[in-house]
């Protein structure tokens, strides 16, 4: 069982994450990239749940802590940037849109790519074309490189993975939540704090604007719509629809349509989540996103992918069997995610109004629900679904 060797599509959280527990269990990880360096763009994420005992794991939390982006808080913001309502960082006592652990998707990525660059073999430039499954080995078909035999093979390349088709086919269904989402970095402005600003405009549609720790701010907008295909768009034919969109959105959105059109970092999609009947074939298993993605609005997939990659490992560490391992995984994870990807009722739609009489009434709720009473109440109830799971302990392993 030591020393097998096994590929990992992705080198964002998921990927690195899982070589990280493979390596300590004495698995050889190799983690392929299509990007031709590390990724290390992206938004805020954080880290909830019982992703915070992983990370305590494996040693990171300091490292997290040291990256965290600052953020104070939200604040809900109308057109004269008036706070309309705000909600403070999460605490031990109080849930909140702002974690303890809130840090830059990119920050994470660094940190587990800095903590596993020495027990993982790297190739950046690269992607996988073509599995053949002989039972006792899979062979690997790269764009660029020559063909390669690993004893396994996990998918972590994201929602859109192209990895994953090859191992489970089209089963996976691609649950589209009607919103479309943009993400990209603009220079800090003078309205900027270490608040986050959340504007709501008529017509469905929002702004929101973060701090971050590097000097920037961190943009994104966010429009309902149905399932137009959107995302297959170009990029230069997404900048352009995202300002026909937001064009007469008031508040800063001249300002962050400026920046739009010389960004270089945008990201744009359709807010989905991944409904995937199984998570393995032969030797062949699926990870993070691109098994379970819960979506952004539910705040809790980079934490899925943090526990997922731990208990993938684990169970491959303690089992002979990887088909007992990959089956173990799945029991154990399947009805945390299911609980994560059960959004409550009304989201994302209820965030966006269509009409500024439901924007005042939306701000009056969130003012009501944002009481530090009613904060500590939900923070104290254990009702996260960032909470349910009991985490197995593989130490006997390490």
């Amino acid at each position: 069982m030591e020393h097998r060797t096994v590929l990992i599509s992705g080198a964002s959280i998921a990927g690195p994450a899982l070589a990280f527990w493979l390596a300590r269990y004495g698995f050889r990880p190799v983690i392929v990239e299509r990007a031709a360096a590390l990724r290390l763009g992206g938004q805020n994420i954080d880290i909830q749940g019982a992703a915070r005992e992983v990370v305590r794991r494996m040693g990171i939390e300091g490292d997290i802590r040291a990256a965290t982006t600052g953020e104070q808080g939200l604040r809900f913001v109308d057109e004269h940037d008036v706070t309309k309502a705000e909600i403070p960082a999460a605490n031990a006592d109080t849930g909140g849109f702002t974690q303890e652990l809130e840090i830059l998707r990119g920050d994470l990525a660094r940190i587990l790519y800095d903590r596993t660059r020495d027990t993982t073999e790297y190739i950046f430039g690269d992607q996988i074309t073509g599995l053949r499954d002989h039972g006792d080995r899979v062979t690997v078909s790269f764009e660029k490189g020559a063909e390669r035999d690993f004893d396994l093979v996990v998918a972590a390349d994201g929602i859109r993975s192209r990895t994953r088709t090859l191992i489970v086919g089209d089963e996976p269904r691609i649950r589209q939540l009607g919103l479309y989402g943009s993400y990209f970095t603009i220079p800090r402005g003078g309205s900027d704090s270490a608040w986050a600003r959340w504007y709501i405009a008529p017509g469905k549609r929002a702004i929101i604007l973060r701090p971050d720790n590097v000097g920037t701010t961190r943009a994104s907008l966010w429009f309902l719509s149905p399932p137009r295909g959107y995302e297959r768009l170009s990029a230069a034919e997404q900048k352009a629809l995202i300002t026909r969109v937001f064009a007469d959105a008031g508040w800063e959105s001249p300002r962050v349509l400026a920046a739009l059109a010389e960004c270089e970092d945008v990201y744009f999609d359709s807010v989905s989540q991944v409904m995937a009947p199984r998570w393995s074939h032969g030797r062949a298993a699926l990870a993070g996103d691109a098994a379970h993605c819960a979506s952004p609005v539910s705040g809790v997939s980079a934490s899925l992918a943090l526990v997922g990659t731990y208990v993938l490992a684990g169970e491959l560490s303690r089992r002979s069997s990887h088909r007992d391992a990959f089956a173990a995984y799945e029991k154990l994870m399947r009805p945390y995610v299911d609980q994560a990807q059960k959004l409550p009722p009304g989201v994302p739609w209820i965030m966006y109004p269509k009409s500024r009489l439901g924007i005042s009434l939306l701000y009056k709720v969130i003012r009501v629900a944002s009481s530090p009473l009613l904060r500590r109440r939900a923070g104290g109830s254990g009702s996260s679904p960032a909470d349910k799971i009991e985490l197995p302990d593989y130490s006997n392993r390490g």
